[in-house]
């Protein structure tokens, strides 16, 4: 199996069965073809998470590749037209459990590596920064491997996150930054009773939903330059009381914000927090929440990184692509604590789906956009 030719090596790394935080072989296969290409390979295992990371190089600039290897389940395996983890080829399309999201992108990149690597001498270094974990609680991955790395001294001038950016075709999409998120549980404590003797207990299911009203009601904001609207969503109301006749003792909720650089996530707890405490007030039970925030809002400014990754892409498909933030969450949260960092990779339409699949086209394309935005990162000749 060639490094320079991105389809074997997606199908190779679509055949470990890697769901989150399973390693089973992938990340043998990744730093196999890395090695062939004239890479240094190290492996930072945390906890159950392996990481790897790689160079290419010792001298400045440093360009690097981001990704993950971990996938998310398939699902009923009988649903699919190809088996999740065969990486079947069929007429001009790959099929299987992370085709799209996104071990096609980091065939490319790698493929895109070895194509220049064999025409030119790289004047600078380019890194692979590899986790298992982006798909599960991201602790064990991309945010340790970075703090490790930089207490080593490594440094990086710029990021590409391979994740899967474009919603219908290769060449839309430049995400340039990612709005935060913030998860919250609010539980209201009251007091089981009869409910023919309200007077003997204190339903909790009005204080919370007073509660979510007046959540739910704030405008957050109209949105910020390059970012949507902050929105605010509930996700759960629960209160686990089958009897008609038995007013619940408890009842909780679950929302998500996802915010733009309007807020920080200790703004908004602190809102959230103020508000319990108002709804709190002539109550006799109690509010309890808890308020996690997983990533910031954060906005890369464009620089000439960009700036060559969107020529890139024009010049291999004709299309202009968009600097937005939309979408959920990525590792790029915790490399841009480190460095400029941007996002492109293949289409996403049917990632985490029963199905996933991607153009083999795509692949190819992909491959020859990164190698042209390595060459014009160096200044190398076409």
């Amino acid at each position: 199996m060639s490094s320079a030719d991105p389809l074997p090596l997606a199908q190779a790394l679509i055949r470990a069965p890697s769901v989150t935080p399973k390693d089973e072989g992938v990340m043998d296969v990744l730093q196999g073809a890395l090695e062939a290409v004239g890479f240094a390979a190290t492996r930072y295992p945390f906890d159950e998470v392996d990481n790897l990371y790689a160079r290419l190089g010792t001298q400045g600039p440093v360009l690097g590749f981001a990704g993950h290897v971990d996938v998310v389940p398939p699902g009923d395996a009988a649903s699919w037209t190809n088996g999740p983890f065969e990486a079947r080829i069929e007429e001009g399309v790959l099929w299987g459990r992370g085709a799209a999201d996104m071990k096609g992108a980091l065939a490319a990149m790698v493929a895109a590596v070895a194509q220049v690597k064999a025409a030119h001498d790289i004047p600078g270094s380019i890194v692979f920064l590899i986790t298992g974990d982006e798909e599960g609680p991201a602790v064990n991955g991309t945010k340790r491997l970075m703090e490790a790395l930089h207490e080593e001294g490594e440094r990086f001038d710029h990021v590409l996150v391979g994740e899967p950016t474009n919603p219908h075709r290769l060449g839309e999409t430049i995400k340039v930054g990612r709005r935060g998120s913030l998860n919250g549980v609010i539980r209201v404590i009251g007091r089981q009773g009869h409910v023919a003797y309200p007077e003997l207990a204190d339903n909790p299911v009005p204080k919370l939903l007073e509660l979510l009203n007046d959540l739910t009601d704030r405008v957050l904001d109209e949105g910020a330059p390059h970012f949507q609207k902050s929105n605010l969503e509930v996700t759960s109301i629960d209160v686990g009381n089958e009897p008609h006749n038995v007013i619940p003792g408890e009842a909780r909720a679950k929302f998500n914000i996802r915010f733009n650089t309007a807020h920080t996530g200790d703004e908004l707890k602190r809102w959230i927090e103020s508000e319990a405490k108002a709804a709190s007030v002539g109550f006799e039970g109690r509010i309890e929440l808890d308020l996690t925030v997983t990533g910031e809002a954060f906005l890369s400014t464009p620089d000439h990184f960009t700036s060559a990754l969107k020529a890139a892409i024009e010049a291999e498909t004709g299309l202009t692509p968009a600097l937005t933030t939309g979408g959920g969450t990525s590792d790029a949260r915790f490399i841009r604590h480190y460095t400029q960092v941007a996002e492109f990779g293949l289409v996403g339409a049917t990632m985490h789906q029963v199905d996933e699949r991607v153009d083999t086209s795509d692949i190819e394309t992909l491959t020859r956009i990164y190698a042209r935005l390595i060459r014009t990162y160096f200044g190398l000749a076409a």
